[in-house]
């Protein structure tokens, strides 16, 4: 490791998309740094989640992390992350998601030590939080920007948004890691459905709009809709033509989405999804709302469809079983190969890592 400059992550958001993006970035970029994740777990934790990451990686967990606002252990996190940065001594500290962006703008000045956020979706964009929290929300990070760190957003959507609090701000776009997933394709027996199937992955909260994915549902009882995950409003599925799996690993919610034909997200919002990006690579047709995040990926038209209403995912679905979309479906293909993947997205931060002071 002598040489190699210390990069430390911070996240209090160690499950999800966030999870996902931090194993693939850490993987990619432990060749050339030493890196270490100071991190909080979740209940969404996979609870192997130390065999996802290269051995040469230090893992440190914050015990005081918490998602929800609560003083006294946030306070106890800012102490656990500042002596943990006092023991390391990093070149580069990188925050995820708003918790870790918040608490560690002000533990952090950004003077001795290269300091970036990536908000991975702002709170203050959730629609699941009163009005009043929203405006709390990005009260909070207005004042966070105003620190000397450059936040970096995982798609131009949301650097749209962090543009409306800062100039130092850039982004460098998700993506997957495709020679994993082409390894899990490969080694994955798929058997199609018999029935045209359109499905969603993720966790059944109000993010992912199941509401609107079971209103969909009661409008084509002809079609068999899948969900990938399970959680705490999967009762508001209850359409008879709706399947939903639980929590699985891996490789059975891949075998379920290579055998399915359509991906729809009818999120509220979102960062830059992973199972969108990999259903793309997958050449699944993918229906999404018109939301940041989703329609920053998705060309209306042109690589998938972009909707406004439960109508128009109704017609974009129709579309799909009734004609040849592989014109999209290659699009697609095509942006994730060549826009959206791992190694292209260590690349850039090797590059902002380096440049910045």
């Amino acid at each position: 490791m002598l040489g190699k400059q210390r990069v430390l992550f911070i996240t209090e958001a160690m499950g999800g998309g966030v999870f996902t993006y931090i194993v693939d970035l850490a993987n990619e970029l432990i060749n050339e740094f030493d890196i270490y994740i100071a991190y909080g777990t979740r209940p969404q934790t996979p609870l192997n989640y130390k065999t996802y990451f290269d051995s040469r990686i230090h893992l440190i967990e914050v015990k005081n992390f918490s998602r929800a606002v609560c003083l006294r252990r946030d306070v106890k996190a800012f102490s656990e992350i500042r002596q943990i940065a006092k023991t390391i001594n990093p070149d580069i500290i990188h925050l995820h998601s708003s918790k870790a962006g918040a608490l560690g703008r002000f533990a952090f000045n950004g003077k001795k030590v290269k300091l970036f956020y990536t908000p991975h979706g702002y709170s203050f964009l959730m629609k699941n939080y009163s009005p009043a929290k929203r405006c709390l929300f990005k009260f909070v990070e207005r004042v966070c920007a105003c620190r000397r760190c450059k936040i970096i957003s995982c798609g131009y959507g949301e650097h749209l948004e962090s543009l409306k609090l800062t100039k130092n701000a850039d982004y460098i776009n998700n993506g997957i890691n495709i020679k994993e997933l082409e390894e899990l394709i490969y080694n994955t027996k798929i058997k199609k459905n018999d029935k045209f199937t359109v499905y969603t992955l993720g966790r059944i909260c109000y993010q992912k709009n199941p509401a609107l994915f079971n209103k969909i549902a009661i409008s084509m009882p002809e079609i068999d809709f899948l969900w990938i995950g399970d959680g705490e409003l999967r009762d508001e599925l209850t359409a008879p033509n709706i399947k939903i799996t639980g929590w699985i690993d891996r490789n059975d919610a891949l075998k379920y989405s290579l055998s399915s034909d359509v991906f729809v997200l009818t999120s509220l919002w979102e960062g830059l999804p992973i199972s969108l990006l990999e259903s793309m690579y997958m050449k699944k047709i993918c229906i999404v709302n018109n939301v940041i995040g989703s329609r920053d990926v998705i060309d209306d038209s042109i690589n998938g469809f972009v909707c406004e209403a439960p109508e128009d995912f109704i017609t974009a679905i129709r579309k799909a079983k009734n004609s040849d979309c592989r014109v999209l479906t290659e699009k697609a293909f095509y942006d994730v190969k060549n826009k959206y993947n791992t190694q292209i997205m260590a690349e850039n931060y090797k590059i902002m890592y380096k440049k910045e002071r």
